[in-house]
């Protein structure tokens, strides 16, 4: 217990002395450079070019970003921002990224932030920003915010989800259901892992039926008594309003004393009824778990350095038309015994059942890949973007690529989205993509300025 609790406190400190190692390499052109993505849509693909998100002079990591669907030209992007006291960086555009503005979250508590960014727009065009702070009892909670102005002006910041369990209301996610024909739309979900002060865990799920403004609070798993642990949830909503949430439960059990090295379960449940009922939870998959060999990360290191990396089982649904209308999709990495695999599996009956995991990467990329996400264009065109090591010989430097698949049984030819190879430094938790129309948006931590910076690049069909 004490391990984990050393393990958040000292992410940052952890943090700056990598960056501090690492500063020769900075700003410096790849040791291996690739060859440049083809710019032709024929055949389609075409790779956007890339652009900075965030600013500043301090890192910026655990990027994601969402797209208005009632207005395509409008991005949000966030991440957890070393420029804000908050932590919490929040960046919108109104040209299709190709230029942003940057705001910092204000502390509600006017205490230091603890970051873990969430975002979204409505079906109003209201954009919501929020992530974790500390209260004036040390509990850690949800605070939000609201943009009529596609991010230009920002509310005042409220808490929205207390620490049920007395502890920490930990690593949240937002999702809006933004279909038109659902009889929960524009309804809120926030998804957390609710820890007690004996580090005992349970994942929560709140939901706000009117803007945001008051909120229902469902624990939807059992306690978890450590050495038992919940943690890295996800959601996804269907067309018809049904709420889907993932979730990794690991048992801290390894000679280091944590989750490292073990496998880990990945756990889901849905709910049919905007979120007040949810059904018992069951498994989607099993994965392994990178080990803790820097003895300096509870959910495993990324390999070759102290950087700390999650495993969190992504969730997307097919509100398509066609076909697979309904499918599920889970993308997780797992370790191989030698190497960490994006992995993806499937559900075709709403998850009762889900397929074995099928590689997104060719066998012959042999090299750790992590920081999958998974999502879906309105046509039910799969996409998963990640990031990934194999061109670079000493398995260190990476950059991101996506995959796409019309049924998770296959994966096309992988497409760099970056031909510059970013050094692993304050990585963060996750990195996003989001479709828009026959366009897809990534976002990444990159250095190539020398400071890992919020990046943006893509896909267009």
């Amino acid at each position: 217990m004490t391990k984990f609790v050393a393990y958040r406190s000292s992410l940052f400190i952890v943090g700056m002395v990598c960056l501090f190692v690492l500063l020769l390499r900075a700003g410096q052109p790849p040791l291996f450079p690739v060859t440049p993505p083809s710019l032709s849509c024929s055949p389609a693909p075409c790779i956007l070019p890339n652009v900075q998100v965030s600013g500043g002079t301090q890192a910026v990591n655990t990027d994601a970003i969402a797209v208005n669907p009632a207005n395509s030209s409008q991005l949000l992007s966030s991440g957890n921002d070393f420029n804000c006291a908050s932590l919490q960086g929040f960046y919108a555009s109104s040209d299709s990224g190709s230029t942003w503005t940057r705001n910092c979250l204000t502390n509600l508590f006017n205490m230091s932030g603890s970051g873990n960014p969430i975002l979204g727009y409505d079906l109003n065009q209201v954009a919501y920003a929020g992530g974790t702070d500390v209260d004036t009892f040390g509990a850690t909670v949800v605070v939000l915010s609201t943009s009529k102005n596609n991010g230009t002006t920002w509310s005042a910041v409220k808490r929205v989800v207390p620490a049920l369990l007395f502890g920490l209301a930990d690593r949240p996610w937002l999702e809006i259901d933004t279909s038109s024909t659902s009889a929960h739309a524009n309804s809120l979900y926030i998804s957390a892992t609710q820890f007690d002060t004996s580090l005992n865990s349970e994942i929560s799920v709140s939901h706000s039926n009117d803007g945001g403004d008051t909120w229902t609070h469902v624990l939807i798993d059992a306690k978890q008594i450590f050495p038992a642990v919940d943690q890295f949830s996800d959601m996804a909503i269907g067309k018809d309003g049904t709420v889907y949430v993932s979730w990794m439960r690991c048992t801290a059990n390894f000679p280091t004393g944590d989750c490292g090295g073990t496998l880990a379960t990945m756990m889901f449940s849905k709910s049919t009824d905007g979120g007040n009922t949810w059904t018992s939870p069951s498994q989607s998959a099993t994965f392994g778990l990178t080990p803790d060999s820097c003895f300096c990360a509870f959910y495993g290191n990324l390999p070759n350095t102290t950087e700390p990396v999650s495993d969190i089982p992504v969730i997307a649904v097919d509100n398509s038309s066609g076909s697979r209308a309904g499918a599920l999709y889970v993308a997780a990495y797992n370790w191989t015994g030698q190497f960490m695999q994006v992995e993806v599996v499937h559900s075709n009956d709403g998850g009762a059942s889900w397929s074995l995991p099928v590689p997104v990467a060719p066998a012959t990329a042999t090299k750790d890949q992590f920081q999958p996400w998974v999502n879906l264009a309105s046509s039910g065109k799969i996409a998963v973007t990640w990031l990934d090591r194999r061109n670079d010989p000493r398995n260190l430097d990476y950059q991101p690529f996506v995959a796409f698949s019309s049924d998770g049984k296959s994966f096309s030819v992988n497409h760099a989205l970056a031909t510059f190879l970013s050094v692993p430094r304050l990585i963060g938790n996750l990195r996003t993509h989001v479709w828009s129309g026959k366009t897809i948006y990534a976002v990444w931590p990159d250095t190539r300025t020398g400071i890992s910076q919020d990046e943006i690049g893509g896909a267009q069909f």
